[in-house]
């Protein structure tokens, strides 16, 4: 049976996530005390893929996975989920809102219900957990009067809910990778993501020259974020999400581009787009001909264009 790491204990987001997926019905799924562990558990074989979260919809990219991606052995994203986040405060029985001095939660947990906590709760001490699950677990040991949390973590600990819904922002969304070896890619779907990350010198210019290179081939940007390289001060990767597929000839052309124009390029994965949407979705049609099936016609139109020329042929 495969096994599937995921950020622990039981009872987290990402433990929903990786259940709404076909592989987290089917594998042994292995808790893990925080992403970097994750992400090491697939490296060193211990497991086969792993789930971890990559995005909030809040506070947005997710340092530790952008940089825990980069090392290698290289992984990459096969897949991805999208789940809607409900944040219960959640306290042992009995425990009154006057009662809480102390409250703990993920770092994006606390970020998404602060103007709650400060509102409601504005002279308790607030802890930061491994997860939002961890945080009830510290509730249930003892060690905090409450944690902000998935509502089932109360369920699994023996908690109840002092608020059902502390989450200053209704609606919130969190995305989650899960992540592999490198291996066959998933095939394309036309609703598609790819991910990468790239370095550049630093000289005027540079960036907006990674960004040519997809705007002109009419890829679709959906997020860049820049993190610090470790050992390079004032160098930085550049993470970044475009719709498309590598087999696409548009997308598999732009990345060989940027492998000769930036100093590294580390591909992180090409997979299918969670949440709703037909294929195509967000990217521009010709006459409702999705644009990947457009782009082969196109692309393949050139190359024969161009190998007349090269053989002396202007027809």
């Amino acid at each position: 049976m495969r096994r599937v790491a995921f950020l622990g204990p039981r009872g987290t987001f990402t433990e929903q996530a990786l259940r709404s997926l076909p592989e987290g019905g089917t594998a042994e799924l292995v808790p893990c005390v925080g992403s970097p562990a994750v992400l090491a558990a697939v490296r060193e074989g211990r497991v086969d893929a792993g789930c971890v979260p990559i995005e909030n919809s809040v506070e947005g990219a997710v340092p530790a996975v952008l940089d825990g991606l980069l090392p290698d052995p290289p992984l990459v994203i096969v897949r991805e989920a999208l789940v809607s986040v409900q944040l219960a405060v959640l306290v042992r029985p009995g425990t009154t809102m006057a009662d809480v001095r102390t409250i703990s939660s993920h770092t994006h947990g606390i970020a998404q219900t602060r103007e709650w906590i400060a509102a409601n709760l504005p002279d308790a001490e607030v802890w930061q957990s491994t997860s939002t699950a961890e945080a009830a677990a510290q509730v249930a040991r003892g060690e905090v009067d409450a944690a902000v949390s998935a509502p089932i973590a109360g369920v699994e600990h023996g908690l109840v809910a002092l608020v059902d819904d502390a989450a200053d922002n209704p609606g919130a969304v969190t995305r989650f990778a899960l992540v592999a070896p490198p291996g066959p890619l998933p095939a394309p779907t036309g609703h598609d993501r790819t991910t990468f990350a790239a370095t550049t010198q630093n000289r005027p210019g540079t960036l907006l020259g990674l960004l040519t290179e997809l705007a002109v081939r009419g890829i679709d940007l959906t997020r860049i974020e820049s993190r610090p390289i470790k050992d390079r001060h004032a160098e930085y990767w550049f993470h970044i999400d475009c719709t498309g597929h590598v087999a696409e000839p548009a997308m598999g052309e732009a990345l060989a581009a940027l492998h000769r124009r930036c100093d590294r390029v580390r591909f992180l994965g090409s997979y299918p787009r969670a949440g709703n949407g037909r294929p195509g979705a967000g990217r521009p049609s010709d006459a409702g001909v999705p644009l990947a099936a457009a782009d082969a016609e196109v692309f393949a139109a050139a190359q024969d264009w161009l190998r007349g020329i090269r053989a002396g042929s202007l027809a």
